[in-house]
């Protein structure tokens, strides 16, 4: 099934705010085997709205919009809306019944014109936003097709569209082709290299059967979609490839599911026993970050040092100061230095630890902006190398990050 998705509002295109609703709902359709055809953002405009819901439909069964639907006079989807599929605004009690709720729970006094936010078309069906107060609207055509209208929040829309939105749309285009997926996540290669291995293989790939490259800095996933009526077949034949992948990248395998370098890392911890802690100069607490935003790290992430100034690497983590002075704050002999470091300081297992010049300046001769040391440990032995990331300051930390956690989950492998 093919979606089209209308994003609304002046903010996204002058860049006040990104539209990250559309992304977050292909992915989360990607899964039933739903794709997104058509993504659209356009003005707070009456014109505009018709003229994309009608190229909207065009190539698609199922519309989405996002935005608009607030209680200022610049939000005019739902007029808007209402004008195109016939009716008029009528005032929907169940809809301010949800309104003063949500209100109650944040504690916020209920003012007339979040109150006017109950008038809605007589033309829609209301599904109650439970978790914001602009209802979400489901217009249906005579033909069958679907127009959703939903707020432009994310937090509203994605919660709403996750737990009301797609399983109605679900039970509405319902389908007896079953679908199914399969992922390995492959490090030290390039996207060219892993296609050239898989040539042969890709071209004898069963006609139901088809091959996702996609790449992020410093790793590849993979992902294998399948789709046929056939259930059994499918899965079988999803069960039989991925395992020819794992052993065509045995090597190189960071995972066998769609994980992340920091979900695989952890799981790697776990399989042993072992915690981690993490020593971090240049990329400024940034690995820390990506581990504890996994729930339920806290079993084998112990800790964290930002040991960004030269003091804190010497009098917190144990880095001699001769040895700074000898070979540079940037160096494979300062970093494993911190992660043995932070080991002894939190008693972790293991440890990451990172120094380099993510720029745009502190470029020194013989160490340009980009110049990261990263060093791992473990309770066998304490590795460290020099790595050279070009790009931004995001991207060298972003970049350094990835490579760090991947170490140590192959290490741990």
């Amino acid at each position: 099934m093919k979606i089209a998705i209308i994003a609304i509002g002046d903010e996204l295109l002058i860049g006040q705010v990104v539209d990250t609703n559309s992304g977050s709902i292909a992915r989360m359709i990607d899964p039933a085997g739903w794709s997104v055809e058509y993504v659209k953002v356009i003005h707070d405009d009456a014109d505009a709205i018709t003229a994309a819901v009608d190229e909207a439909f065009a190539v698609a069964d199922v519309v989405l919009t996002t935005g608009g639907l607030g209680p200022t006079k610049d939000d005019i989807t739902k007029l808007t809306l209402c004008k195109y599929f016939g009716g008029e605004l009528r005032h929907d009690p169940t809809v301010l019944d949800n309104i003063k709720e949500v209100f109650a729970k944040r504690g916020i006094q209920l003012n007339p014109l979040t109150e006017a936010q109950a008038m809605v078309p007589t033309s829609c069906r209301v599904i109650q936003n439970r978790v914001g107060t602009a209802p979400i609207m489901w217009f249906e055509r005579t033909d069958g097709k679907v127009l959703v209208s939903m707020p432009g929040v994310p937090f509203e829309t994605l919660q709403m569209f996750r737990a009301e939105v797609f399983p109605q749309l679900l039970d509405k285009f319902h389908s007896d082709e079953h679908i199914g997926h399969r992922c390995v996540i492959v490090e030290g290669l390039t996207e060219s290299k892993v296609a050239i291995q898989l040539d042969a293989w890709e071209d004898a790939l069963p006609p139901f059967i088809h091959l996702a490259y996609l790449p992020k800095p410093g790793i590849i996933r993979l992902r294998i979609d399948g789709h046929h009526t056939d259930d059994s077949l499918l899965q079988s034949t999803l069960d039989q490839l991925h395992a020819q992948l794992c052993d065509i990248f045995a090597d190189h395998l960071l995972a066998d599911a769609d994980l992340t370098p920091e979900e695989s890392m952890l799981q790697r911890l776990r399989a042993k026993g072992y915690s981690v802690a993490t020593a971090e100069s240049c990329t400024g607490g940034n690995i820390a970050h990506r581990i504890t935003a996994i729930a339920g790290c806290s079993d084998c992430y112990h800790g964290s040092v930002v040991a960004y100034e030269n003091s804190v690497k010497i009098n917190i983590l144990g880095v001699d100061p001769a040895v700074i002075e000898a070979h540079g704050v940037v160096s494979e002999e300062v970093v494993a230095q911190m992660a043995q470091g932070i080991r002894k300081a939190i008693g972790s297992d293991c440890a990451i630890a990172t120094s380099g010049i993510a720029g745009p300046g502190g470029a020194t001769p013989g160490k340009p902006v980009g110049t990261v040391c990263i060093a791992i440990a473990t309770p066998e032995r304490t590795v460290a190398a020099t790595y050279h990331f070009p790009g931004t300051r995001d991207r060298v930390i972003d970049r350094a990050s990835t490579t760090a956690l991947t170490l140590l989950a192959m290490a741990l492998k």
